[in-house]
């Protein structure tokens, strides 16, 4: 009987309990308010990203500077666009009741299973409460607050008022928030003008507004989310069969980039905020008044901005490359000091918003410091003697067929000439192709790619699509990757990954994230250290560029390469001190060929302008000298002559060709594939 009695009083207390908990909650919520029309509309914009020098005081770029906002009525909005941003954000908009229960549900599980409260699961009502009315702080009693509110929303809102409000204030990236300011932004038009592509081109873009930007990095992903929108409209019966497949097909053009106002280093700002975004979200970037203190040297950038813009009109007229590219690094920590994507950012004829830094294209020569640096770690040393003949390398081909065409591969040099038996110290410095594709035979092409990757390189992905013309460029790559791979070379065989960002802090000052160093050994020291001494050498390189070219600076230490793509579209060149890497590109962004001419040339003055002015601020280092080694006459193939080599008999009629026609050499016929070495 007691325990009866106080079993009977434990669930009266646990009744009273639960019902005073849900009159508490019925009071919270009834005290949730649903602000005017008229304040809603006012989007409140939080405390944005502002993003520095290395320095901390030079302020580059503040994300909420002249934030831009234009209204209109939702009868003006184009069809396809209103279209468009429901089919994917929220296809049951004009049914559900300002949530969808089971995209909640989905929401909460995820929340409560990693504890990060960061999944989203919003209806386009939630999304105008959450934006418009509420803190942005994820946690568990905001999401309830939003869904609470969406349902009053959605109550004292019709939804044509809604989506009014959703269109008018969501962020489309950088400053421009709004439909009607991301058409005339993006397109020079109304929003009550938008085509079907276009409208798909904009709803793509609210999810992640810096990931995919048109003018980011990422434009193959905003044509396959755009993709997916007209998809997502077709299966919703927003379009037709007919309209769908004139979506698909319709070219769009978008305006030059106009939300800069203010900014300095604008294709390194842009960079930064794109791996600011993948790591912290678009929203963070947005609303928590961060500071983000940049590696980049705004006295170097300064510089480098001046020359790129002085070369570019002198390049055009002189050589046909209206624009160019340059990176500076610091090979011993990985910090960018330096970007310019083009010659004037703001230049819309040559396409200046593009950042041709972090563009792929072929980097001729350039590349062979990489192939070399892998075949000495095999073994082979700068006076190893290679031959330079012409040899067909594709051994199905006749061995007298001294032709490239799309089966068969016989390269020749630069200067249409042949110099036989030579090191490769002198084939490096002089940049001798036939030699270099020697070279990658020896090192392997899947080694090669492979080293390539260790010291940075990281598009050369499908090893399938690269044959022995890698070595002369045959695969595209970023300058920003290529002078971080030379910066290993330049830090003794250290990799330091490229960095842009020293250390990011809250609204408060707090230090939230702060750059570690990660340096790893990828290269041998004599490795590293031949190569820097080849490209170093003046008397090796002096028989190709001359003995006083602007590779060669007399009183320091400076190792440099040049590179030309075989259909001149490119030209490189990558230079280093221990302390510092600068590399830089000349072309076209549309890929127009330039002038025939070699990239000493074209692009090696203004990257030596840069050099004079920027190296006497930095302490005189040298470079560490490779150990000496015997000369060696190490043969091909480890060792030994293997017959049985597919490359054997092309290259050994190639090698007795030459010596048979120049007849310099004939009376030393050893039985090897290679004579005794020559002074060189």
């Amino acid at each position: 009987m007691v325990k009866k009695i106080l079993g009977s009083r434990a669930s009266l207390a646990i009744a009273t309990a639960l019902l005073f908990l849900l009159g508490l909650f019925f009071l919270w919520t009834a005290s949730l308010r649903i602000p005017a029309l008229e304040d809603i509309s006012e989007r409140r914009i939080d405390q944005s990203t502002k993003i520095y020098d290395r320095t901390g005081e030079i302020l580059l770029y503040d994300m909420a500077r002249d934030v831009r906002r234009a209204e209109i009525s939702i009868e003006n909005v184009s069809y396809y666009a209103k279209a468009a941003a429901i089919a994917i954000e929220d296809k049951n908009f004009y049914s559900h009741r300002g949530f969808e229960f089971r995209s909640f549900l989905r929401a909460v599980i995820v929340n409560l299973t990693t504890l990060s409260f960061s999944q989203g699961g919003s209806t386009i009502t939630q999304q105008v409460v959450k934006n418009s009315i509420l803190t942005k702080d994820k946690t568990p009693t905001r999401k309830l607050k939003e869904l609470i509110l969406a349902i009053k929303l959605d109550n004292v809102l019709s939804k044509d008022e809604i989506l009014s409000l959703y269109l008018n204030e969501i962020p489309y990236g950088g400053t421009i928030y709004g439909i009607e300011e991301a058409s005339r932004s993006f397109f020079g038009k109304s929003s009550s003008e938008l085509t079907l592509a276009e409208s798909a081109y904009l709803a793509s873009l609210p999810k992640a507004p810096t990931y995919y930007s048109p003018y980011g990095l990422h434009r193959e992903e905003l044509e396959v989310r755009k993709n997916r929108v007209l998809s997502e409209m077709l299966a919703n019966d927003f379009i037709s069969e007919e309209e769908y497949g004139a979506g698909l097909a319709e070219v769009v053009d978008f305006k030059t980039r106009t939300d800069t106002r203010g900014i300095r280093a604008p294709h390194f700002v842009f960079f930064v905020i794109d791996q600011l975004a993948k790591k912290y979200g678009e929203d963070v970037l947005l609303e928590s008044g961060l500071k983000v203190i940049t590696t980049l040297d705004y006295s170097i950038q300064e510089e480098a901005e001046a020359i790129a813009k002085k070369y570019g009109p002198i390049n055009k007229e002189k050589f046909n490359g209206e624009n160019n590219a340059i990176v500076a690094i610091d090979p011993k920590t990985g910090d960018i000091w330096a970007m310019v994507g083009s010659r004037d950012y703001f230049n819309t004829e040559i396409d200046g918003n593009f950042n041709a830094a972090l563009g792929h294209r072929q980097p001729g020569s350039t590349f062979k410091p990489i192939v070399y640096s892998a075949l000495f770690n095999k073994g082979y040393t700068d006076s190893t003697l290679l031959f330079d003949a012409p040899i067909q390398f594709v051994p199905s081909c006749a061995q007298d067929n001294f032709v490239t065409d799309e089966t068969c591969y016989s390269p020749g040099n630069y200067d249409d000439k042949f110099r036989g038996p030579i090191t490769i110290r002198n084939a490096l410095a002089q940049s001798i192709n036939v030699p270099a594709v020697e070279a990658l035979y020896l090192a392997g092409v899947k080694n090669a790619i492979s080293h390539a990757e260790s010291l940075g390189i990281e598009s050369l992905t499908d090893i399938k699509n690269y044959g022995l013309s890698l070595v002369l460029g045959g695969g595209s790559v970023s300058l920003l990757d290529m002078a971080s791979a030379y910066s290993v070379f330049a830090n003794d065989g250290i990799r330091n990954p490229h960095n842009p960002i020293i250390r990011v802090e809250d609204s408060s000052g707090n230090i939230i994230d702060s750059f570690i160093a990660s340096p790893s050994r990828v290269l041998p020291e004599q490795s590293a250290r031949l190569i820097s001494d080849i490209l170093s050498d003046n008397s090796a390189r002096t028989p190709a560029y001359g003995s006083n070219s602007p590779l060669y600076i007399s009183l320091r230490d400076v190792a440099a390469k040049t590179g030309t793509s075989n259909d001149y579209k490119d030209t490189w060149i990558i230079g280093y001190t221990p302390n510092l890497v600068v590399g830089a590109w000349v072309g076209n962004n549309d890929n127009t060929p330039m002038e025939k001419k070699v990239a000493g040339l074209i692009v090696s003055p203004m990257w030596r302008e840069l050099i004079d002015k920027i190296l006497p601020t930095f302490p005189a280092e040298n470079f560490i000298p490779p150990e000496k080694e015997p000369p060696t006459n190490k043969p091909l193939f480890d060792g030994q002559l293997l017959s049985s080599d597919p490359q054997y008999n092309n290259w050994q009629y190639g090698i007795q060709r030459w010596l048979f026609m120049t007849d310099s050499l004939a009376s030393q016929g050893t039985g090897n594939l290679y004579p005794q070495p020559l002074a060189q």
